[in-house]
């Protein structure tokens, strides 16, 4: 058995320029200078005896070894996460930091009625969040770059967990006067497919709306074009179509100040479901669990 292994901030530095393939922002996320974070690298080749990352002016290349390398120290950091995790759920629940990944379409409408609750009733905890589309957020998790994930089902999410947050329903809003007298909810037949406006790809809002309505159509002439739902708000008050918001954010108060009208989507899976996620048989379930009630009682 070899006397030198690498230490957990190696591999932790050698994640993070995998994540970000470039030095400076590698550094960046992982709070070091660049020099310290190249020397930890090459300090982890030179115990290793191989080249895991080809370096030039231009362009870093991990290595073929390099790759197989970063896939087992995801694992290993993963690891070392769940163990200081066994060691935080045994003392006081929801205390110490705590790492969210929080989805676009969630967090400007959830979070500002969550957080000062928690800050009130958990002042031990340190939450720390990460707004990011549902595909990151999940790789962010299984990589433990997060502890636990706020989002919306049905999503791919691999061995995960969940508590049940709410349903949030969806609605059409079009702007006002198109149609002069809409119907108290929105058929899905009644939308024109040229003036569909989504969220650009990697948003699960949009893979739900076009789910809903059911019309093939609708996929094809969608323009998924929207960084943001309010940026999507701002285009149809400006009569250039109709969009899907759900429910969270119309209570939040994002058509204030315009005049977009919304109206319950007519479909029979017109419904996202919110809730928490994290990693499979991991030592904090409990209080995750716990976590999923204040974030209810939000």
């Amino acid at each position: 058995m070899s006397t030198y292994l690498p230490t957990i901030k190696q591999l932790q530095y050698l994640v993070a320029l995998h994540e970000h393939g470039h030095f400076g922002r590698a550094a960046e996320a992982s709070f070091v200078s660049q020099s310290t974070l190249s020397a930890g690298i090459r300090e982890l080749e030179s115990l290793l005896g191989v080249t895991l990352v080809e370096r030039s002016r231009r362009v870093i290349r991990f290595t073929p070894l390099g790759n197989q390398v970063v896939e087992k120290a995801h694992r290993l950091l993963r690891e070392a996460e769940e163990l200081s995790e066994l060691v935080l759920a045994a003392g006081k629940p929801l205390s110490g930091e705590l790492r969210m990944s929080v989805i676009p379409t969630i967090a400007p409408f959830l979070l500002p009625r969550m957080l000062p609750r928690l800050r009130r009733e958990r002042p031990d905890l340190k939450l720390f969040l990460r707004e990011e589309p549902s595909q990151d957020a999940i790789d962010s998790l299984h990589q433990g770059r997060a502890d636990c994930v706020l989002l919306a089902l049905p999503f791919p999410t691999g061995e995960v967990d969940t508590a049940h947050i709410s349903d949030d329903r969806l609605f059409v809003a079009m702007p006002e006067g198109e149609p002069r007298n809409p119907p108290e909810s929105i058929p899905a037949s009644m939308i024109d497919d040229g003036r569909l406006l989504l969220l650009e790809d990697g948003h699960c809002l949009k893979e739900h709306a076009l789910a809903a309505c059911n019309r093939p159509g609708l996929r094809a002439s969608a323009a998924m074009i929207g960084t943001s739902l309010h940026t999507l708000v701002q285009m149809v008050d400006n009569g250039l179509g109709v969009t899907m918001l759900p429910e969270m954010a119309l209570e939040a108060g994002i058509l204030r100040d315009t005049k977009v009208v919304a109206r319950p989507l007519k479909a029979r899976a017109a419904t996202r479901e919110i809730v928490l996620a994290w990693r499979r048989n991991s030592p904090r379930a409990e209080e995750f669990r716990l976590l999923a009630e204040e974030v209810r009682a939000g």
